[in-house]
Formats: structure tokens, sequence, C-alpha cells
């Protein structure tokens, strides 16, 4: 049941996300949709010559923008109830947090037993020293206070090493979270999604560079695959960093004057042109890469030339795109 629930809450979220993602668009939807009835003259434009009409009143949509950014803010995965939700769910869910929730059990657990077991002795005492003053039954009550003490005293000794056993574990190394995604609408969604399957593939490639093959050698050395693998990040976090600056040229030009957004326009598309031209470096690698897999159980040597051409290559490209970015 435990899992269901979280599969449920899972499959919420996600579609809840992706609505999310889509009000930016219903709202520039509708905000043209409304231009058709503002004045032209509040448009920015010169009056077009229209036929003589009767004066009919005009909607007033002047929220319109502030609607279209808190639409856009939300999109982004800044609505608060959500985000916070999402935060705690998560913070829930840490192998920590969960290891720290069964200590906290079993110390109290065995507070519990060593409680019990201290009454049951101090009543087995009691009751054999004749304080009760029953006669045979304090024989009878001392003997059964003695076995609930060992009992519990069983149970408390159980506790606490399992206590000392969860005290002692050591969380394994989390894995790093995957950096977020730009926003849907913007022109570094698509290229960021690209590269983070580009990243996958050339890390399993790389996996199998390192290991030997059939006939027990290396398909390349250590050497070349650090550097490739090392050159790779390097030229992702370049690519990261770009998509950042489009991102940031873009929430500029949303709120810059109409007469303005053509040169940021221009800016945007390109940078996109160099993200797109920093990605095809990248995937040359991986199409090197896997050249070289391909070709490993052959002993080619061709591949592994192709293998350090392109981790050189893209080594140059990724020192161009951090001076861009």
């Amino acid at each position: 049941m435990g899992q269901g629930r979280r599969k449920d809450f899972g499959e919420f979220t996600a579609k809840l996300e992706k609505h999310i993602e889509k009000l930016p668009d219903y709202a520039q939807r509708a905000q043209e949709k409304l231009q058709r009835y503002i004045p032209p003259s509040e448009q920015g434009s010169s009056p077009r010559p229209a036929p003589p009409a009767p004066p009919r009143p005009r909607p007033q949509v002047p929220a319109i923008p502030k609607i279209s950014q808190q639409l856009t803010s939300m999109a982004a995965g800044q609505i608060p109830v959500v985000a916070d939700a999402k935060a705690k769910w998560a913070r829930w869910n840490e192998p920590a947090a969960k290891l720290e929730r069964r200590k906290r059990r079993t110390s109290r657990a065995l507070t519990f037993w060593i409680l019990l077991t201290f009454l049951c002795g101090l009543f087995a005492v009691v009751a054999g020293t004749g304080l009760l003053k029953d006669g045979q039954a304090d024989v009878l009550q001392a003997i059964a206070g003695g076995a609930f003490a060992v009992i519990f005293g069983t149970f408390g000794v159980k506790s606490g090493l399992r206590l000392r056993e969860l005290k002692r574990t050591v969380l394994p190394a989390a894995p790093a979270a995957p950096p977020p995604l730009p926003p849907a609408r913007s022109v570094a969604r698509e290229p960021m999604e690209r590269l983070a399957e580009s990243e996958a593939s050339l890390a399993e490639l790389l996996r199998q560079l390192s290991q030997p093959t059939s006939l027990g050698t290396m398909p390349v050395s250590e050497i070349a695959v650090a550097d490739a693998r090392t050159t790779a990040a390097e030229a992702a976090q370049a690519l990261r960093g770009l998509a950042g600056r489009i991102q940031a040229i873009e929430r500029g030009r949303d709120a810059a004057p109409e007469r303005e957004r053509g040169a940021l326009d221009a800016a945007v598309k390109q940078l996109r042109e160099q993200l797109d031209d920093g990605l095809d470096g990248y995937g040359g690698l991986v199409a090197a890469a896997g050249h070289t897999v391909a070709a490993s159980s052959d002993g080619m040597t061709s591949s592994k030339e192709q293998l350090s051409d392109a981790t050189d290559k893209l080594a140059g490209l990724a020192m161009a795109l951090r001076e861009l970015s």
C-alpha cells in the first residue's frame, strides 16, 4: 500500500508539473486574443485607418502582463505550496533521514525494555524478601517477576544490539542530482535535454572502455578514458553555463520594452547556434567512444586515435565555451 501511494503521489506531481509548464502558453494565447480588443495607441504601434463605427466599450486588460509573469514563475516551479511539499517529501525519503528514524525508534524501544526489566526485577526482589507478607504467594510472585525480568531483558539486549548496528551503518554516497532543466519555453531546454542523454550514453561507453575485453586486454589506456571523462565533464559544465546565459537574456528580453526585444532575440539566436555547435562537438566524442567500443574486440587502433582526437577537439571547444559563458 505504501508503494502504491508513493507512485500515485509521483504521478500526480508529474501531471501537475506538465500542466504548470503549459500555463505560460495558455496565458500567451489569451493575451493575443485580448490584444484584439486593445486600441492601437495602447499597443505602442501606429494607428491604422479603420472604417467609422459607433463607439463601443472595450475591456480593460492592464493586468494581463502581470498574470503572464505570474504564470511564467509558476511554470518555473516557484509555486510555494508545491515546492515546499516536494522538498519535505524529498527530505523524508532521504536515506539519512530514514536511518535517523530507525535509530530513534530503536532507542525508544531499548528504553522501554530497560524500564520494564527494572520494574520486574524490583518486584521479584521485593516479593523474594517477603516484604509483601503473603507467604507462599511471595515465592510465586518472585519467580514470575524474575521470569518477566529475563524476558524483557532479552528484548532489551536485542534492541541494544540493533541500535549499535544502526549507529555503525555507513550510508553510501548519494548520487549527484541531475542539474535542473531550463523552462519549457526557453530555447535552451531542447539542447539541455540532448546534453543529458549524451552524458548518459558517454558514461556507459566509457564504463565499457574501462573493462578488459574477452581477450584480456584493455580497449584503451586508463589515462585516455580518464582524459575523455574529465574533458566531457568540463564541456558539459561550459554548455550549461552557456544555457544559463541564454536564460538570463530571455528573462531580460521579457521585461524589456518592445523596441529593445529585437536585439535581445538576435543575441539569444547567436548563443543558441554556439550551444548547438558545442553539442555537436560533445556528440563527436560520444560517437568516437562508440566506435572504440565496437572495434575493441578486433584490436583496431584507428578508433583509439579517433577517441583521442575527439577528446582534444572537445577540450578546445570547452575552453572556448567557458570564455563565452
